[in-house]
């Protein structure tokens, strides 16, 4: 029993070594000589506790075997000091005394856990394609650190009084919110590969995506059979990069409109110096050729002449090339109508990016923001390809685009929250009709508590960054405590 005593002591650091860090092929294979030790050393465990057990006086008995939680955890997380939650049951949770023949069952999960990791790590050697895909993976950002460096490059001050800099900043901001464009593009392949794919290997080309310079280690199987990685000493299963994938969704387009905003404002500024600087120009100039008194007279004097017999000269040459003149006069309306259309979008588009800083907002609000996006949508894809301003109506109304989709998401979920809301309280006014007498019968009792629990699932469904997020958890707080007060009265 000493020696099984013994060898028990030293679980929690064997089984620390049943994990699978992704990454070359020539730490795979090391890893795969680890596990093979560790399974070794796991059934040597099971070979005594198999004698153990020929012996009735020990049959059943239980023994200290795993250390408390905080003794693993500080192999495993010492900052913490506290098995992560989701891997909790790889280390037995939180007892501290276990049957032998649960350790048993235990062992030959761990073994079997084993057993896996070799089979996904020799399927990763023997693919030449997925192993240089992981290796190229491991050159750059995790999509989180990738987000945070561009997030960091929009945190600026424009130099409103430097045109040099603010082209320069403009062009910085344009860069950018092309780079923003390509993270979500990997967001979305990041996305369908983990959610839609069968094979285990796509998966974990998705997760590497995710991970990049970061890495990551197949942990555990849950109780549901939900694969546990971790990155960076962060647990997770794959539903929850999955959540992180639809956050930096629309952290990525908030990005983009604050980009949108501080180019706008760059622009105009840059405008506001060019025409201030040619104002300077034309009045420098005239006061350098300005003439003597006499000099005005006279060329004031030619000036009324030539008009007059321009005009009278004129009138035969306008009739002649009356076709050609409308032509022009409509090519300046249609210029200037469009340029008064890529303004009016650029100044919608603004409004719209300012109504929705600073979230969460009612849902009047985003509605306003959404219907200026629209307007200045339909601005934009009016303005015709002849016309000086139509290149950058084009790639304005990408980003604008863009930024419609995101709102109209949000005017969505702003809508489903009050949805919840007014359906929850409903309920909870059908409720208390049902429980008020509590000589109610079973049955009515029943149908109040089912009530009370319908409400309080649709207050919990209600995301945290809505405008009625406060007031459903307040709301969520009192029902909850009339379900528990109905539900003793059922009992």
């Amino acid at each position: 029993m000493a020696n099984l005593e013994i060898l028990v002591s030293e679980l929690p650091t064997l089984i620390q070594s049943l994990k699978l860090t992704i990454g070359d092929s020539n730490q795979i294979m090391e890893q795969i000589i680890l596990i093979n030790n560790a399974q070794e050393q796991l059934r040597n465990i099971q070979k005594l506790i198999a004698q153990e057990l020929k012996f009735d006086h020990i049959n059943n008995s239980a023994i200290a075997t795993l250390p408390r939680i905080a003794t693993v955890a500080s192999l495993f997380i010492p900052s913490v000091g506290l098995v992560n939650p989701a891997i909790a049951e790889k280390f037995g949770n939180s007892k501290t005394k276990i049957s032998l023949t649960d350790l048993q069952s235990k062992i030959d999960a761990w073994i079997e856990w084993g057993y896996f990791l070799q089979a996904i790590a020799a399927d990763i050697v023997s693919d030449v394609q997925l192993v240089n895909q992981l290796n190229s993976d491991i050159n750059h950002l995790s999509l989180c650190a990738n987000f945070q460096v561009i997030a960091e490059s929009l945190k600026i001050n424009l130099y409103l009084e430097n045109s040099h800099l603010l082209e320069h900043q403009i062009q910085n901001i344009s860069n950018s919110q092309n780079e923003l464009l390509q993270l979500q593009q990997k967001l979305n392949y990041i996305f369908n590969t983990i959610k839609n794919s069968r094979s285990l290997l796509n998966i974990l080309l998705g997760v590497s995506a995710f991970c990049g310079k970061s890495g990551f280690v197949l942990e555990w199987l849950d109780d549901d059979h939900e694969l546990i990685i971790s990155s960076d000493g962060k647990f997770q299963e794959l539903t929850d990069i999955l959540n992180d994938c639809d956050f930096f969704q629309e952290q990525i387009v908030a990005l983009i409109i604050q980009g949108d905003t501080l180019r706008e404002q760059a622009e105009q500024a840059l405008k506001k110096i060019e025409q201030e600087s040619s104002k300077e120009a034309i009045i420098s100039q005239h006061v350098e050729t300005v003439p003597s008194s006499t000099q005005k007279i006279v060329r004031s004097a030619l000036l009324v002449a030539s008009s007059l017999l321009i005009l009278g000269f004129g009138s035969w040459k306008i009739q002649e090339e009356s076709p050609q003149l409308q032509q022009v006069s409509l090519s300046l309306t249609q210029e200037g109508s469009a340029i008064a259309k890529f303004k009016s979008a650029q100044k919608l588009g603004m409004e719209a990016a300012s109504l929705v800083q600073n979230p969460p907002h009612p849902l009047q609000v985003w509605q306003q923001a959404q219907n200026k996006w629209r307007q200045a949508i339909n601005l934009l894809d009016s303005i015709p390809n002849e016309t000086s301003v139509f290149d950058q109506a084009k790639n304005k109304l990408a980003y604008y685009q863009i930024n419609y989709k995101f709102i109209s998401q949000r005017v969505l979920i702003e809508k489903k929250a009050l949805a919840n809301l007014e359906s929850a309280k409903k309920l909870a006014i059908e409720a208390n009709l049902f429980g008020q007498n509590s000589s109610h019968s079973l049955l009515i009792r029943q149908q109040a508590q089912d009530k009370w629990q319908q409400a309080i699932n649709l207050l919990e469904a209600i995301p945290e960054n809505t405008s009625v997020s406060i007031q459903a958890k307040e709301t969520l707080t009192i029902y909850k405590t009339n379900y528990a007060a109905i539900s003793q009265i059922s009992r």
